[in-house]
């Protein structure tokens, strides 16, 4: 809990800590600091600024994320922050924490490679099935259950969606 007498950066772990623990809304099962969403917090004069980068642009998630960002906080006793998205520079899948990955395959969601870059726009990518392990896998929709997700199928029959490198 805030009181007047917390110091600034005090005051900016405590924020840190409160918005690092809010969830996707689209996935549960991953914080906005798993994603690499929540890009930082400051403190200036007393106030509180998070600042987060949506996974895509127009992504629909993030007035929740910001509304549950400001709940968080003031149940910590913080009042009046801000919440500032920033779109530069565009957000992308390195930014993801490896807990996250995992939590993302545990989910039954593919995660995205590490360093995996831009070869699964020119079909070069190898996906495994998060259920049975298997790249023996294909494109059937560049949309999965959200935007950011695409579905593959696997030898196990399987639809999985796969978190889409960026």
């Amino acid at each position: 809990m805030v009181t007047a007498l917390t110091s600034a950066a005090d005051l900016r772990r405590v924020a840190w800590d409160a918005a690092a623990r809010v969830v996707d809304p689209e996935i549960p099962v991953l914080t906005i600091a798993d994603l690499g969403v929540l890009r930082n917090v400051t403190v200036s004069d007393g106030q509180v600024e998070v600042a987060i980068t949506p996974t895509y642009s127009g992504c629909p998630a993030m007035n929740m994320i910001a509304l549950e960002i400001e709940m968080a906080l003031e149940r910590e006793g913080i009042k009046n922050s801000v919440i500032r998205t920033v779109l530069s520079p565009a957000w992308t899948t390195e930014w993801m924490s490896d807990e996250g990955r995992k939590k993302l395959k545990d989910y039954g969601i593919a995660p995205p490679k590490t360093g995996g870059g831009r070869r699964a726009l020119f079909g070069e990518e190898q996906v495994a099935c998060p259920q049975c392990g298997s790249v023996d896998t294909e494109v059937l929709s560049e949309f999965g259950s959200t935007s950011c997700k695409a579905l593959w199928c696997t030898a196990c029959r399987e639809p999985f969606d796969y978190f889409k490198c960026h």
